[in-house]
């Protein structure tokens, strides 16, 4: 048995393909069964006001495209840019890997990959702007 298993918390809320589901008052488990479904825990979501920072922004542009707001053939040569950019300040080796799989997952159309592996960069930017400040 494969694909993506979601664990729910009581109320939790995910995007599946455009459709905002409502877990009911138990935890419950989903076995995703579609290989190319849009997925996105509500939870996890960066809202408009909060993509205030190069990665933060590249993360809602893809979460625009999982969410079905932002068409992939408009949208994937301006994110492969952006990812292109953090290229350019992200040099560690760690940094390097995340951004080699999101751009694969990005070509590849593997948004939820992608989105995952920007996310891991957020404490890194996190940790990058608090040095800049200090």
């Amino acid at each position: 048995m494969g694909g993506l298993v979601l664990k729910l918390a009581p109320k939790e809320r995910v995007l599946v393909n455009g459709a905002v589901i409502e877990n009911g008052d138990r935890r419950s488990r989903l076995s995703i069964m579609t290989p190319d479904a849009n997925i996105l825990r509500l939870r996890d979501a960066i809202h408009p006001e909060d993509a205030n920072t190069p990665v933060r922004r590249v993360c809602y542009a893809t979460q625009l495209i999982l969410s079905g707001d932002s068409d992939p053939d408009n949208a994937n040569l301006p994110l492969l840019r952006h990812i292109e950019g953090l290229s350019q300040v992200f040099l560690d080796p760690d940094s390097r890997v995340s951004l080699a799989e999101a751009t694969d997952a990005l070509v590849n159309g593997q948004y939820y990959r992608c989105l995952k592996a920007l996310r891991s960069l957020l404490p890194r930017e996190e940790r990058l702007i608090a040095t800049r400040l200090s």
